[in-house]
């Protein structure tokens, strides 16, 4: 009798469990499972790419040095006709004043392998010296294909990968129609397509690198991760914004199984492997090695270039930092602050790591470094919204907001690559998924965000009645719109130049400083939430 009134207990579970999925609009897409969703999601993701690609990029036509577009070209021209050795170093072949490779060597062999493509297609497009400023309609097809490819060989597949390891888990997908949206969520980020397939950069590699090595630590592969994250290093340095996050992570499991040392002599002798084989080429004198170091520390371009949403850009309109300080000084000053943000976050996952504390950290340990680090650029935002899209289900109010103001934040760059038509298109785009009926604006999805907000609701109260307040938002919403059409329609002050670009970045970086604030607070009450089971509990 007990067992027929557990079997009718399931049965209506299940009943109940079903009437949910005939009632989401989007079931259809996901009832065969997670695979035929992420496949429908990509191939419209990869139209929205290849529609964004159909409008300008970086320095279209801009003479003498064009843009970053230009830039990537060169690097491709350069690698295909020159030895590795000759890469980083000026010489007559090589001006490293004219867009210098000045990324690790993984982007150089990117370089390398992207060029042979073009040179079957069209050879004029990278020839030595002459192919400066190319700018055919074949060769522009063919490095818009380049971003292409790299989006479904190296993003997609590690997109894919860490949404299967994060189901597993069940972090928050209560129904299967949260798979899609959350897929939708990552590969719809309209920053990154904006900057990689507008204004023309390859970010999907470094990042896609690392959200396959944030999978393989979630799934307890932590060689396989180091190996990923130390690629993804070894091919944009500001990957290093996740160092703290991994470190941490990392070492406190380590800490936590039997034999410790071990267990980091084995990460360690992965991480030197990796990056011996990397930059091997280099390692074989000093002069050659330190030639791809100093290009990779720009100090001479000063603390900030151009207009950035963080705090050494935004202070500067009440102290002069370029003029007051000294670049050395200034070094320290960024290296000081932007280890002391970030220590909390990671001194918390080495002596209580977790998986979900681990996405904080990333998140925070990026915006340390986005806040306070030297030489940060616009599109840098790109790095602490990354795990805020691994966590869109876990974040789902703040994923809108915080899109919203880092796309903000890169208006006056898009604006000057002539991409605002894209810029909108993105955005209402980003709009339409977030509100789609599996979405936080969907009834479900809205119950369960306040089921797991209620956990730490205590500690998040201050915080979330600043940054969520109906008239804060409206008023920051009203703003954002307002200075929108000023930038479009308005020349500022003769006087002030750059007035429109400092109250932009102003509004963004307040906003900024509360998410981070915000996220170290829910990093750390994560680990009061863990069970006295948890914290005892050994790592096998």
């Amino acid at each position: 009798m007990k067992r027929k009134g557990e079997m009718k207990k399931v049965i209506k579970v299940k009943d109940k469990v079903n009437d949910g999925q005939d009632d989401d609009p989007w079931w259809w897409l996901v009832q065969e499972g997670i695979r035929p969703s992420f496949l429908c999601i990509s191939l419209f993701a990869l139209l929205v790419r290849v529609a964004v690609g159909l409008h300008p990029y970086s320095g279209a036509g801009t003479l003498p040095k064009f843009g970053d577009y230009e830039a990537q070209r060169h690097w491709m021209e350069i690698t295909l006709n020159l030895p590795p050795k000759d890469w980083y170093r000026n010489s007559s072949v090589n001006d490293l004043s004219y867009w210098g490779l000045d990324y690790p060597p993984l982007t150089a062999y990117q370089s390398y392998v992207h060029g042979v493509f073009l040179k079957t297609f069209d050879p004029d497009s990278v020839a030595l010296f002459t192919s400066r400023g190319y700018e055919s309609y074949l060769g522009k097809f063919l490095m818009r294909w380049t971003v292409l490819s790299s989006d479904v060989l190296i993003f997609f597949p590690a997109v894919l990968y860490f949404v299967l390891v994060y189901r597993s888990m069940r972090f928050g997908m209560g129904q299967n129609s949260d798979v899609a949206w959350h897929i939708a969520m990552i590969l719809l980020n309209p920053c990154l397509i904006l900057i990689d397939h507008g204004h023309f950069q390859y970010n999907c590699i470094s990042l896609g690198l690392t959200i396959a090595a944030i999978a393989a630590a979630l799934s307890q592969k932590d060689l396989v991760a180091s190996v990923l994250y130390c690629l993804a290093l070894n091919h944009k340095q500001m990957s290093a914004y996740f160092a703290p996050a991994f470190f941490g992570y990392l070492l406190g499991k380590c800490l936590r199984k039997k034999n410790p040392l071990l267990e980091v002599t084995k990460l360690g002798l992965m991480v030197i492997g990796t990056f011996a084989v990397v930059w091997w080429p280099y390692l074989q004198s000093k002069d050659a090695a330190l030639a791809v170091l100093s290009r990779l520390a720009p100090f001479e371009r000063g603390i900030y270039e151009d207009y950035v949403a963080n705090f050494w850009c935004t202070s500067s309109v009440l102290v002069k930092w370029k003029k007051l300080y000294s670049t050395q000084s200034l070094r320290i000053f960024s290296l000081a602050a932007t280890l002391i943000t970030c220590l909390p976050s990671m001194v918390q996952q080495i002596f209580a790591p977790s998986s979900k504390g681990f996405l904080y950290a990333l998140l925070n340990s990026s915006f340390s470094f986005y806040l306070f680090s030297f030489q940060v650029h616009e599109k840098s935002i790109l790095l602490p919204l990354l795990p805020l899209t691994l966590l869109a289900l876990e974040e789902s109010r703040l994923i809108l907001w915080l899109t919203h103001f880092a796309m903000f934040s890169m208006f006056p760059l898009l604006h000057r690559d002539k991409l605002v038509l894209a810029y909108m298109a993105l955005y209402a785009l980003f709009i339409l998924v977030y509100f789609a009926p599996c979405g936080p604006g969907g009834r479900c999805h809205g119950t369960k965000t306040l089921n797991n907000t209620q956990k730490t609701k205590r500690s998040e109260d201050f915080i979330t009645s600043i940054t969520f307040h109906p008239l804060v938002m409206g008023f920051l919403g009203l703003c954002s719109l307002i200075l929108h059409v000023i930038y479009l329609t308005m020349h500022p002050p003769n006087k002030y130049p750059f007035l429109f670009e400092a109250v932009i970045m102003l509004i963004c970086f307040s906003q900024f400083v509360l998410f981070t604030f915000y996220f170290n607070s829910k990093q750390w009450m994560l680990s009061k939430h863990l069970t006295s089971k948890d914290q005892q509990k050994k790592l096998i």
